[in-house]
């Protein structure tokens, strides 16, 4: 009897000691996107991840092609960024997996588009051949071929593309001096509202904060065209009549970026085309309240988040500066030198800090908005743009 009972007792023993010991199980935790955001590399056509809290290279998402002139928006997973490549093309990258979910070569030469309101879609504005085109944002399947053909047989460029409530894209025709809009809330064909006659080559627009307004620069000729899309019936007011070259012609070494116009509060802050100004615009009825003189010909002027700071970067020969413009006294309070050839500024999504890309030094530098100092300096390879996740919650970015 005891030795069944040792028998079975080694026997047990010997069982327990083949079992396979069950593995200890690390939670991971979920990582998410709202500190995330992309350095445009120009010169490899690539893209760094970078976490703006950390103030970190995640990674990177290579083999995007051309992206000299490159722009970027967000799905509204804020993980999920659309890259518009000069080339034409469009990719659909992760910030979290760092790759590349869809890519389309939609056309010859594209410089940035825009996402639908409810994220659904995805739109190019394009040079060659001229138009928009609208993408499914899941799969980048074509949606909408829309020709910018203005006469018959004439295509022109397209500029200016900004998203509207609705499934709505407004975009300006910069050889036609038009400006149009698609719909594509509705079944069949996109329907299709044109206002002519807006001025001479409207070269950018923007879409103020709150969706109301569209105003395109012209490069053409002073002043600028604005729609009221509040209105019953919009129509093109032109405003601010001697903005622009002013009262002479005069060289312009680098075409102002409206997109990147400032309003803080009820004024706006925009570059003078050709000018060592940025001019101060009530947003009210949209006259000229003064000029700010600063260190060369601004191409973005933006405001941080709060709308007390307006910060403004140069076009050559002055392009390894930054200015700080304090919205209260409208005075320059601070000029930085950063690095060589600054083309792009973007502010973290509360304002504490700004990311700086120099090209020519091969570098991005995070700088303090309250001391001016520098926190961070992160090597790239000629970066450019810098587009951080929390623009997903934006209107006209």
């Amino acid at each position: 009897m005891k030795q069944a009972l040792l028998c079975a007792l080694l026997a047990t023993a010997a069982l327990l000691g083949c079992a396979t010991p069950t593995p200890t199980v690390v939670a991971t935790p979920p990582t998410g996107s709202g500190d995330l955001g992309v350095v445009v590399e120009r010169a490899q056509g690539s893209l760094q991840v970078i976490n703006t809290t950390s103030r970190q290279i995640l990674g990177g998402i290579a083999g995007l092609g051309d992206l000299s002139h490159a722009s970027v928006v967000y799905g509204r997973d804020g993980a999920t960024a659309y890259v518009f490549g000069r080339d034409g093309a469009l990719s659909k990258v992760n910030l979290l997996t760092h790759k590349t979910d869809a890519r389309v070569q939609q056309s010859g030469n594209s410089i940035g588009g825009a996402i639908s309101q409810d994220g659904s879609l995805v739109a190019a504005q394009n040079y060659q051949p001229g138009g928009i085109k609208v993408f499914d944002a899941k799969t980048l399947a074509l949606v909408a071929d829309i020709p910018a053909e203005y006469a018959p047989g004439k295509l022109s460029r397209v500029v200016g593309l900004a998203d509207l409530p609705g499934k709505r894209f407004i975009y300006s025709l910069f050889d036609a001096g038009e400006i149009w809009i698609a719909d594509l809330s509705g079944p069949g064909l996109p329907k299709i509202t044109k206002f002519k006659d807006v001025g001479r080559q409207p070269y950018d627009a923007l879409l103020t904060p709150n969706g109301r307004h569209y105003i395109a620069g012209l490069f053409g000729e002073d002043g600028l065209a604005m729609i009221d899309l509040w209105a019953p019936e919009p129509k093109v007011t032109r405003i601010l009549g001697g903005y622009g070259r002013g009262q002479e012609p005069l060289p312009v070494f680098k075409m102002p970026h409206l997109r990147g116009w400032a309003v803080a509060g009820r004024l706006a802050y925009l570059p003078a085309i050709g000018r060592h100004e940025v001019l101060v615009v009530d947003t009210e009825n949209w006259a000229e309240v003064g000029r700010i003189k600063v260190a060369g010909q601004p191409v973005f002027v933006i405001a941080r988040p709060d709308g007390r700071q307006v910060w403004v970067n140069f076009a050559v020969p002055d392009y390894n500066r930054v200015q700080v413009i304090d919205t209260q006294t409208r005075q320059v309070i601070k000029t930085l030198e950063p690095g060589k050839a600054v083309l792009h500024m973007e502010f973290t999504p509360r304002g504490e800090a700004v990311w700086i890309s120099s090209r020519d030094d091969n570098r991005v530098s995070v700088i303090a908005t309250d001391s001016f100092e520098t926190q961070t300096v992160l090597s790239a390879d000629a970066p450019s743009g810098i587009f951080f996740s929390s623009r997903a919650n934006r209107m006209g970015f």
